[in-house]
């Protein structure tokens, strides 16, 4: 059986949370089980973009500093490496994502070292599912002794909800990302990509950031929830599983976790997952709002169901007055769906990746309802 441990934080202080990673570490083996002294350490953190640790939407700085602190007590070697999705003319945002967040005072201020994954090299590799002949890899992840995988627990608008699983992600260095997108603009066939990525490389451990959560729109245009819980496993599955089930989400309604189970990535399950920490059961996060997608991805079982999920459908739409002109979602398309000078979206292009919604950093992108009614018994059911 796989073990998730979750521990109570509610604030980002360092005298609180190292006492609580230690213990939840130590109920998985200790730190001994996963680093010695010299080791190579990776942390691959969340930063989807040039956004503040406050705004929920990256792996809290603060909480990036925890893990850092303790893995230098242990004598090793940290790096702290992700690059971000997006691009601003041209150009991956992850050098400025590294700094906006707040990963390069930390480093600086640690002796940690800061591996921009679309700098530092790539690792060809064969993915499992056989989506391509090659996939490439960020360099770190396979120079490192040790990779430590540290995800947000959030929302997010076309995947549902996003955590250790999704998190990989961001190993695919720069703009390639775009790419699968395109390759693979079903949410499930999207999961295989993820999938081969565990797969191909070997983090050892998983950390979860839930002290702030994300919740709606996520994973950069939701708000802050105060979660207070860090989730730490071995299993990446389990460990979502139970982060997920926390605010209503089975594993079903997750296509890249459902992708996840088939493909035997962890154990998917609540009761074949033990709790421990402090928490010896799911705890429930009252009023915690979902994206409005959720329940679009639940199996349809019957032709009703099929049309109540039609006259619910959001779609992506650009919304002028917050819109900066940085052209993030225009460049991000990978299927150039969005006109750069009207931002209109050619909906009849569009593969509903929702990489504009996600990359916008301004929260320009909103998800509206596409009939007009629903959108007004939507907004009556989320006041």
């Amino acid at each position: 059986m796989s073990k998730v441990v979750i521990q109570e934080c509610r604030k980002y202080d360092l005298d609180t949370m190292i006492p609580q990673i230690n213990a939840a570490v130590e109920l998985l083996g200790g730190w001994d089980a996963f680093v010695k002294p010299q080791d190579k350490v990776l942390l691959k953190v969340n930063l989807i973009g040039p956004k503040t640790s406050d705004s929920a939407a990256v792996t809290h700085a603060e909480f990036v500093r925890a893990v850092v602190r303790i893995l230098k007590g242990k004598g090793c070697t940290v790096w702290i490496g992700d690059s971000s999705g997006g691009a601003i003319a041209g150009i991956a945002p992850t050098k400025q994502g590294l700094k906006v967040s707040g990963y390069l005072t930390v480093a600086e201020e640690e002796g940690a070292e800061v591996k921009n994954f679309d700098r530092e090299g790539v690792v060809a590799v064969q993915p499992e599912s056989r989506c391509e002949e090659t996939m490439y890899i960020a360099k770190p992840m396979f120079d490192a002794d040790v990779v430590i995988n540290l995800p947000k627990f959030k929302t997010h608008s076309a995947q549902i909800f996003s955590g250790a699983v999704k998190n990989v992600f961001g190993c695919i260095p720069g703009l390639k990302k775009a790419k699968y997108h395109k390759m693979a603009p079903n949410p499930s066939d999207f999961g295989q990509i993820i999938c081969d990525i565990h797969k191909a490389t070997n983090i050892r451990l998983h950390i979860m950031d839930g002290i702030q959560a994300m919740q709606g729109e996520g994973p950069t245009a939701g708000s802050a929830y105060q979660a207070n819980k860090i989730l730490v496993s071995e299993d990446p599955l389990a460990l979502d599983t139970v982060a997920a089930s926390m605010v209503g989400i089975a594993v079903e309604d997750v296509p890249i976790l459902e992708t996840a189970r088939t493909r035997n990535l962890g154990e998917s399950k609540l009761t074949q997952i033990t709790l421990a920490g402090d928490y010896d059961h799911v705890p429930e996060l009252a009023r915690f709002t979902l994206p409005k997608r959720f329940g679009e991805t639940r199996k349809r079982n019957s032709k009703v169901l099929v049309k109540v999920i039609d006259f619910f459908a959001t779609r992506p739409k650009i919304n002028l007055a917050l819109c900066r002109k940085c052209n993030m979602c225009v460049e991000s398309c990978p299927v150039q769906a969005i006109d750069k000078e009207t931002k209109q979206i050619d909906y009849d292009a569009c593969i509903e990746c929702m990489c504009c919604h996600e990359l916008c950093m301004h929260k320009a992108v909103e998800l509206v309802n596409q009939n007009k009614v629903a959108g007004l018994i939507s907004g009556f059911l989320r006041k």
